[in-house]
């Protein structure tokens, strides 16, 4: 096995089981490791520190797997990593009101590279590691064995892939390719969901928890929702009662799914307006009208990709929620979220609080969001919490 040694005081993360290697770390390499080869890490005197998958292209030089001398990353070792996955999430899959839940979830999971999304009898799969591209064959075994999907779709994202020197990846990987669109249950609504098409991998279940709880607050309000997609909180906000919800969104394809979800729901199409917009044209529009709503909820793409992006981000949030507040009622309620890792839930306060003050209004901080269980955030990888939202009261 080809070895990696590190720099001198470069071990302490890797000892403090962070998952990640940067190539600034290493020192030297022994042998000719190709890109998702299983290589030993070893200090700056030669001591054992972890196993993972080297790649020479990415600047995660090695993905960490185990740090056990005497493990053995065998298809055995892939195979339980799988079984542990799946037996955690246990209680949401079999789910009476819900069959959408994230089955993998990379390193929080132990599987660098590997997010598996479970969309009824389909799974969506993205693969963004040479080394777990190395090991494909025998997950999605595993995956099939588990829980037995009639299809395993490949949505791996072409940019991160990149990164690690793999090309494109998209379509059927095993089982029959899923119909145009996939019925899915959450929170005891009905989704219609376009799992070759759509956003991402298909659906975001990682605001599943959080579309109930501002739907508990929704009962007789009007509410705007942006950023829509495919109508998460609109929906849930409709069967909890709201008033009228209005739904903004720039893409076609989710305005087309959002009407094809409220009809498969049944629910009154009085009370619920699509908008085809960009949101922040919108919200100005909104504003110079006049409009004015209980419950504002702002879910937008993430704005800060890397920490080098974080300045212009903050500027683009403090804007998009500014403009926000400026739309609610006196006692109203602002959803606001963040998917960008780069921002932490203080610095998301901060960015409100300026929001606020340029918005001349005074907001209570009432609730943090966070990500559902089966977007676990490992202990040694507080990378992997990436979303976060506060619930705002206008005062």
């Amino acid at each position: 096995m080809a070895e990696v040694w590190l720099k001198k005081g470069k071990e302490k993360a890797v000892r403090q089981l962070h998952p990640w290697v940067f190539s600034g770390a290493l020192d030297s390499i022994k042998g000719k490791p190709s890109n998702g080869e299983i290589i030993s890490v070893l200090d700056s005197k030669g001591d054992f520190l972890a196993r993972g998958f080297f790649n020479n292209q990415s600047r995660v030089a090695v993905r960490l797997l185990d740090w056990d001398s005497e493990s053995d990353i065998n298809e055995e070792w892939w195979r339980t990593r799988i079984a542990k996955a799946v037996k955690c999430r246990e209680e949401l899959i079999n789910s009476n009101d819900t069959n959408v839940c994230r089955i993998v979830f990379s390193e929080a999971d132990y599987l660098p590279g590997l997010i598996v999304d479970k969309y009824a009898d389909y799974l969506s799969v993205q693969i963004h590691s040479s080394g777990i591209e190395n090991v494909k064959s025998i997950l999605l075994d595993e995956l099939q064995k588990q829980l037995n999907p009639k299809g395993i779709f490949d949505r791996s994202d072409a940019s991160a892939r990149a990164h690690e020197g793999l090309e494109p990846s998209h379509g059927i990987l095993s089982g029959i390719a899923p119909p145009e669109y996939v019925e899915v249950l959450e929170n005891g609504i009905k989704y219609l969901i376009n799992i070759s098409e759509g956003q991402k991998s298909g659906f975001f279940c990682d605001q599943r928890n959080n579309r109930r709880i501002i739907a508990g607050h929704s009962k007789g309000k009007r509410v705007l929702d942006c950023f829509s997609y495919s109508g998460g909180f609109s929906l849930n906000s409709l069967k909890a009662g709201a008033t009228e919800v209005i739904s903004v969104d720039s893409s076609a394809l989710a305005i087309e799914t959002l009407s094809r979800n409220i009809q498969l729901n049944q629910f009154k199409d009085l009370k619920h307006h699509s908008v085809q917009s960009d949101v922040n044209k919108q919200l100005r529009s909104f504003k110079e009208s006049g409009e004015k709503f209980d419950i504002v909820i702002l879910d937008p793409p993430k704005y800060a990709p890397s920490r080098s992006a974080l300045d212009k981000a903050s500027r683009a949030y403090k804007d998009l929620n500014r403009i926000g507040m400026s739309l609610l009622n006196s006692g109203g309620l602002l959803a606001t979220f963040s998917c960008s890792g780069a921002v932490d839930i203080n610095h998301f306060k901060q960015i409100l609080a300026w929001a606020a003050l340029d918005a001349g209004r005074e907001i209570q901080f009432i609730y943090q969001f966070c990500q559902p269980e089966d977007h676990p955030v490992r202990a040694s990888f507080p990378e992997g919490e990436y979303l976060k939202g506060l619930l705002c009261r206008m005062v």
